[in-house]
């Protein structure tokens, strides 16, 4: 008799990116790894290729800087640090290197949303997006699991086009099934339904695992994944969802104000978008992951909620509600 043996865990976000990252090297010599302070004992990029590896410790705005020099002399730089720190305290420095000079570095930001959880506010990032979707040219990704990371780091190596791509702390979930191809698609449909039925979109890690679990529980809603959330991929997205539906409920770790949610309102000006996001509430008491979610208002609760109200006909919007019916 064969044994049956379960397959690994898949890896989190910030792990499958250095191993992703490590592999790619090898074939590419112009491949760099930057890191603030964050690489600890046994970063396998270091062990793999430690004439290629950085640690330029807690000057964000500096690694941002010195990567945008190394891209000019032509190599492939990915830097990482934390989600606020890289967005905000490096903010000056992604504006100019990633947009005004358009140079091709990646940036690779962990503890997104509120992912760093116990650590507290100032290691929150619910601002990022509308940041990073503010500079023109960025292309900028929020992957569901260890297969959409390797694919979103193995697109950016190939670009060569600067990137801004956003992951968790320690959450390990497997991405839904991709479509065969080469490309990650615009729109991945993890469950379709009629035109009238509500769609729901979802973005990143936790917003798709919301996702996911609403559209289990009611029957006759689908559900359309987002990777990209700049705007030349969101109006691409915009114009596909547009084809299917006309009601959508947006999912995302991040505050409403310059989200996802946001921007598809004045994309699909003949639809009607709900937005659940964090509200405008900061965390002020510690505790895991779902829970601080919960204390800004973002979990499955609120997502069934969204979906009822917009699914109701001649509904009342809510103020977290974008009405964008013309």
């Amino acid at each position: 008799m064969t044994a049956v043996t379960d397959a690994p865990a898949p890896l989190p976000g910030r792990d499958a990116y250095r191993d992703e990252l490590t592999r790619l090297a090898v074939d590419d010599p112009a491949i760099l790894c930057l890191e603030a302070d964050l690489g600890g004992k046994g970063h396998p990029f270091q062990a793999a290729h430690p004439g290629r590896f950085f640690n330029l410790g807690i000057a964000e705005g500096a690694m941002v800087d010195m990567a945008a020099g190394l891209a000019a002399g032509g190599y492939r730089p990915f830097v990482s640090t934390f989600a606020p720190f890289a967005a905000l305290r490096a903010a000056e420095s992604l504006k100019l290197t990633l947009g005004y000079l358009n140079a091709g570095v990646t940036v690779v930001a962990p503890y997104a949303g509120v992912s760093g959880a116990w650590f507290g506010t100032t290691h929150h990032c619910l601002e990022d997006l509308a940041v990073l979707r503010a500079i023109p040219g960025v292309t900028v990704a929020a992957p569901h699991g260890e297969a959409e990371m390797r694919a979103v780091v193995r697109a950016a190596a190939r670009s060569g086009r600067p990137h801004y791509i956003r992951t968790g702390r320690n959450a390990r979930y497997a991405s839904l099934p991709l479509p065969a191809g080469a490309e990650l698609p615009d729109v991945n449909w993890e469950s379709t339904a009629g035109p009238d039925a509500v769609c729901l979109v979802s973005v990143g890690e936790e917003g798709t695992r919301l996702a996911v679990e609403a559209r289990t529980r009611t029957p006759g809603t689908a559900h359309a994944h987002l990777v990209y959330a700049d705007h030349e991929h969101l109006t691409r997205s915009a114009a596909e969802l547009a084809r299917r539906h006309r009601r959508f409920v947006v999912v995302e770790e991040h505050r409403g104000q310059g989200g996802v949610a946001e921007a598809l309102a004045l994309l699909l000006p003949r639809c009607e978008v709900t937005s659940v996001a964090a509200d405008r509430r900061w965390p002020s008491h510690g505790g895991d992951h779902p829970e601080v979610m919960a204390a800004v208002g973002l979990d499955l609760a609120a997502v069934l909620d969204a979906l009822t109200r917009a699914a109701a006909p001649h509904a009342t919007h809510h103020p977290r509600s974008l009405a964008c019916t013309s």
